[in-house]
């Protein structure tokens, strides 16, 4: 049995060319599942906003609520680097990202993640020094849908393109253990690879990050509709749609529950 992953372990990763594999997690049962297949890290994302609370994108989605999430998560995990979201609002400043970072981790994160690049470096420096490991966020950052104008590529022109891999390195050089890679061409993500020693979690950056992140719901099929970058490895929806619909008719026409089925 593996022991329990920990911040250096993800870091010599990199170092002996081991790809790592990063789940997002919103709940215990669904932690334990993915704990227990060998996930590396999982992130408890801000994406709970549009996956379990139903809003439209994370910006709604309060410290309150990651804190809530991340308790749930740690509960069903053993191995895997459990990683908390610093939700929108939360670091505007070095002692807002302290507190509420403080929260995450008293609440069973081993590492929290911040978006943006050298904007946040006080922040990420502030935090390393207080011994929380920090894992940064460059490229599409979904915090900042309004300011970008959604969920839009970025980093196509050599200007916008210089300016995240200058990010990326004002993230390791604040002390970050690694760094995810969003919504970036795969040329842009892999020279930021080969160029930081930290490790690089891509996500839509193409296969030459040091590992790869999805939205496991995204991954199992719960959605009809996934960002073009997603590879669907189930089809949980139909399957969960046809046993409920199974379960209602059943119910209706008498058939559930029979003497099998009693106590």
């Amino acid at each position: 049995m593996r022991g329990k992953i920990t911040v250096p372990d993800i870091i010599d990763m990199k170092k002996s060319g081991k790809k790592i594999t990063v789940l997002t997690a919103y709940d215990s049962l669904f932690a334990n599942i993915l704990d227990g297949a060998g996930i590396h890290i999982l992130l408890v994302g801000d994406s709970l906003g549009n996956v379990v609370l139903g809003y439209e994108n994370p910006i709604p989605v309060t410290i309150k609520d990651v804190t809530h999430h991340v308790r749930a998560v740690s509960r069903g995990v053993k191995s895997a680097l459990i990683v908390g979201d610093m939700p929108f609002g939360s670091y505007f400043t070095p002692e807002d990202a302290l507190r509420n970072a403080g929260k995450l981790i008293q609440a069973g994160a081993e590492a929290v993640k911040l978006e943006r690049g050298t904007a946040v470096k006080d922040q990420i420096g502030a935090l390393t020094e207080m011994g929380i490991p920090v894992m940064g966020h460059v490229g599409l950052t979904p915090q900042s849908i309004h300011q970008i104008g959604g969920y839009r590529v970025q980093g196509r022109t050599p200007e916008t393109a210089k300016k995240i891999l200058s990010d990326a390195k004002a993230v390791e050089r604040a002390g970050a253990f690694a760094i995810v890679l969003e919504g970036m061409p795969s040329n842009l993500a892999g020279k930021i690879t080969d160029e930081l020693k930290i490790p690089t979690i891509g996500i839509g950056a193409g296969p030459h990050c040091d590992g790869q992140v999805l939205v496991t719901h995204d991954a199992l099929g719960f959605y009809e509709k996934t960002p073009k970058f997603v590879k669907k490895y189930a089809g949980l929806r139909e399957l969960i749609l046809s046993a409920v619909k199974t379960y209602k008719k059943e119910v209706e026409e008498g058939r559930f529950p029979t003497e099998e089925y009693s106590y």
